[in-house]
């Protein structure tokens, strides 16, 4: 059975993780409601996407 000379420290390991992380979210303020929302998804607040009115808006 292979087992390793020596202790992999832990820059070398994080080295090999350095893409395994958590991606930011895409936030933006709503330029007409003023909330925050998704980019490229509708406003569930009035019910707009790309200033087209999708759905009724919530009371």
């Amino acid at each position: 059975m292979a087992v390793p000379k020596r202790k992999t420290t832990k820059s070398r390991a994080g080295k090999r993780r350095s893409h395994i992380h958590f991606k930011t979210k895409n936030v933006i303020e709503d330029k007409k409601s003023g909330e925050y929302r998704l980019s490229h998804h509708l406003d569930l607040k009035t019910g707009t996407y790309k200033g087209r009115q999708v759905l009724d808006p919530k009371e």
